[in-house]
């Protein structure tokens, strides 16, 4: 449903947000380990962010929704409250929709329409951008996607550094979610405010809409990112960026990713007489070294490496006096090109019955419980090459170009929609998600929010 705008809070540090890549400087690296900042500060908004938990599967994102939806509305009051009337009036186009996704889970987004589009209320807002309006029709919308949800919080956490804590010490941010990806977040929300800004000092919309996509269930099944894609929030022709850690670099290429639940069935009896049953787990066993032996033979891709498999899950039997009568296996492939869940299929498949020819009396079964294609690098991508100007003009050099290890929101729409335009940047880097201590550098968050406002203003003016 769409949602009214309210007029938020004092103007305050507004103007400096407006500055984009202007306002760019290294993080203080000895910043005291309890300091809070304003949620218009990229360290004090992730902050914020760090102390909801939406962990997936836990307390998910209702709170961390909530929070965010606030913080735009109250974003959207101070733009007004800096605009003159012109700036008012097509600010008044700009809205919030929610979209539940699952129960008690809703996606958001936040759009500033194009001169020349509808806005929620089916309005046209045609003439408001005379400069540009001949150059507004087809051009791609900018969209910065973002997950609202986090890994379960885990143990193993130091005491000086908690979960929830969002303790800055040494020049790093500690917590679930600060890196992957609430510090993303918080760039993107503070380089849609500064768009918003934009527009209530120019008095007119952009040529290019924007929008700021917050999705759900990232973490588990990506259901979030197919209900948007599904309501045409996110589609084939729009330039998108997740905001996923990426290093300081642009990445774009993804491994596939195929998931198969493996069910063994065999036959109980005594530990003491195994001859009389049918062991399961001996046969699952079987399973798994022939399909960890398969994918290891596949062929290697020449930017995406070698493909993989990891046994995440095991469950079978219940005592060890007990023949198991019942294993299941849940696995993980990373495919490169030309391997695909089809071919994997056929992997399993071939495993299974040398599994049952292995240990008889048993039988096997597979179900896939995920397919993602993997996405190839566009070197001529439009979004690409404008995310390494901006990249350029704040940090004084282009983004690195590189794969993504892992698999993204913005994988999805690339695999679902066919689209070409769909990159990675982010502040930390991957391999420090979904562990304890977690963190995200303070300089990493301030250079990508400085990126993200730069590339939004060559985009949208």
């Amino acid at each position: 449903m769409a949602r009214d705008v309210m007029v938020g809070e004092d103007k305050g540090d507004l103007l400096a947000q407006v500055a984009g890549a202007g306002a760019y400087a290294d993080a203080n690296a000895s910043a005291d380990k309890g300091t809070d900042r304003s949620t218009n500060d990229v360290v004090g908004l992730t902050q914020a962010l760090v102390r909801i938990d939406s962990s997936d599967p836990g307390a998910f994102e209702g709170e961390v929704e909530g929070f965010v939806r606030g913080w735009l509305e109250s974003r959207i009051g101070r733009a007004r409250e800096l605009a003159g009337k012109g700036g008012r009036e097509v600010l008044g186009h700009v809205f919030l929709e929610e979209l539940e996704a699952l129960p008690g889970r809703p996606c958001l987004r936040a759009v500033i329409p194009a001169a020349g589009e509808h806005d929620a209320t089916g309005t046209e807002v045609t003439g408001l951008s005379p400069d540009d309006e001949a150059t507004t029709e087809g051009l791609p919308g900018l969209v910065y996607c973002c997950h609202q949800d986090t890994v379960v919080l885990g143990d193993g956490w130091d005491d000086e550094t908690p979960a929830l804590g969002a303790r800055v010490l040494d020049g790093r941010l500690y917590g679930r979610g600060s890196c992957d990806m609430k510090g993303g977040l918080a760039c993107a929300m503070l380089a849609f405010g500064s768009a918003l800004d934009e527009v209530a000092l120019r008095g007119r919309l952009p040529r290019r809409r924007m929008t700021l996509l917050c999705t759900v269930d990232e973490e588990d099944f990506m259901r979030g990112i197919e209900a948007a894609i599904a309501t045409g929030w996110v589609g084939g022709t729009d330039w998108v960026l997740d905001t996923e850690p990426t290093g300081g670099k642009a990445r774009m290429a993804h491994k596939g990713r195929s998931w198969f639940e493996l069910e063994l069935r065999g036959v109980t009896a005594h530990a003491s007489t195994p001859w009389r049953g049918a062991d399961a787990v001996a046969a699952a066993a079987e399973a798994v070294v022939r399909i960890r032996s398969a994918v290891a033979a596949l062929e290697r891709h020449p930017d995406l490496g070698a493909s993989t498999v990891t046994f995440g899950q095991i469950e079978g039997g219940y005592r060890p006096y007990v023949v198991p009568d019942d294993c299941h296996v849940w696995i993980d492939m990373r495919l490169v090109p030309p391997a695909g869940t089809d071919s994997a299929s056929g992997i399993v498949t071939d495993a299974l019955r040398a599994a049952e020819r292995a240990v008889p009396g048993c039988v096997g079964s597979y179900e896939v419980t995920g397919d993602r294609p993997p996405i190839e690098a566009n070197p001529q991508s439009g979004l690409l090459a404008l995310l390494q100007e901006a990249s350029a003009e704040v940090t004084g050099a282009k983004a690195g170009i590189d794969v993504f290890t892992g698999y993204t929101d913005g994988a999805v729409v690339a695999g679902t929609c066919g689209n070409r335009d769909c990159v990675s940047y982010g502040p930390g880097e991957l391999e420090m998600a979904h562990k304890p201590n977690e963190y995200v550098p303070l300089a990493d968050l301030e250079r990508v929010r400085a990126v993200l406002c730069e590339l939004a203003r060559r985009a949208l003016w």
